[in-house]
């Protein structure tokens, strides 16, 4: 099968011939027709996370192999089915759950395989959505996403698996009460949406890209904000009235997370999603003083994603932007995430 790989960290994807897999017990095997691109995908190619003071998490030191083909957020048609696997017809639309864990330790049976402590997320520690088939342990871990637009629904996988699950961090959450989303790329547009389809209607965004501050105006923010500007905090305490209580940051960086600490009302509460990196300094007897709540939150669970996709089939979730390009240009359209050039997400098909 053909797939675009990662062969050494920071070149260029190949394009390469995998053997075709012969499947085993339960497992499918899904042809892929829409693939999306995230920064987790960046982070890949890269070939490690800042974990800021000049230390690096490297792919290598996670037991990452390569080559790799990366890419989570996928959807296609089952292309074959292993000997034991259910409940599945070839042809079958699906999309896949891709944060794997063992399956068997008290996290995974629990329902939190993307907590695993031995993961094996498809597009990290398998192929993924670069190359043309996929294959999957378990029927359990296909969603059926109906009639929705595939280039879409492929992105639950991860932007809106991983944010629906950040945003149940910050309940109980009142529905009129301010929520502020740091960063208005592919998972900044998924919180204002998603927010909204929970019934969230003040939501300020924060970007310094201005064609991202546009997108998150179109998808319901009520005001966008400059990140870059030296007054921001006072911008935001401007259009808002005072301090907040809830704070999404999906950029999470050293100066995203140190405004989210800024901003918080006594009480407050800030998740922080992104994987740009850095570290975050703060007075510890601030922290105590103002009763605030910093969380992180990886990924999310299957049940996150089931519930993402029901409230995109009724029609409450607005859909995230996409630009759909053909899967021979991967290594294009990861450098146009790089410098910043993507508003919403990249699909690849």
């Amino acid at each position: 099968m053909e797939a675009w790989v990662v062969v050494e960290h920071g070149e260029p994807l190949q394009n390469i011939q995998l053997p075709f897999p012969e499947l085993k017990r339960s497992e499918v095997l899904i042809e892929v027709t829409h693939s999306g691109i995230c920064h987790t995908d960046l982070h890949f190619w890269e070939g490690f996370y800042d974990l800021g003071g000049g230390k690096r998490l490297r792919m290598v030191d996670r037991g990452i192999e390569l080559p790799r083909a990366m890419g989570h957020e996928i959807l296609g048609n089952v292309a074959n089915l292993g000997p034991e696997a259910r409940g599945l017809a070839l042809g079958d639309r699906r999309i896949v759950f891709p944060w794997l864990g063992c399956g068997h330790c008290k996290t995974c049976e629990a329902g939190d395989e993307n907590l695993c402590d031995r993961p094996q997320s498809i597009g990290l520690f398998s192929h993924g959505g670069m190359a043309s088939f996929v294959v999957v342990r378990h029927p359990r871990y296909l969603v059926d996403p109906g009639s929705l637009d595939p280039a879409v629904a492929c992105t639950y996988g991860c932007s809106g698996t991983t944010v629906f699950s950040a945003v149940q961090k910050l309940f109980p959450l009142v529905s009129s009460r301010t929520v502020v989303v740091v960063g208005a790329g592919g998972l900044g547009l998924s919180a204002i949406s998603i927010l909204r389809a929970l019934g969230h209607t003040s939501i300020i965004s924060i970007d310094i890209n201005p064609h991202s501050r546009q997108a998150a105006i179109k998808a319901g923010a009520v005001a966008a904000i400059d990140g870059k500007v030296e007054d921001a905090r006072d911008r935001l305490f401007a259009a808002t009235g005072g301090p907040i209580f809830s704070v999404l940051d999906c950029v999470n960086s050293s100066d995203t997370a140190a405004l989210s600490f800024s901003i918080l009302a006594k009480g407050g509460k800030m998740v922080q999603v992104g994987l740009l990196g850095g570290v975050l300094n703060l007075s510890l007897v601030a922290l105590v003083a103002r009763s605030a709540t910093i969380m992180g939150s990886t990924t999310g669970n299957i049940g996150h994603m089931e519930e993402i996709v029901r409230l995109a089939k009724k029609g409450q979730l607005a859909p995230l932007p996409v630009t759909t390009m053909p899967r021979a240009t991967a290594q294009e359209a990861l450098m146009l995430l790089r410098e910043g050039k993507v508003t919403g997400r990249l699909v690849l098909t």
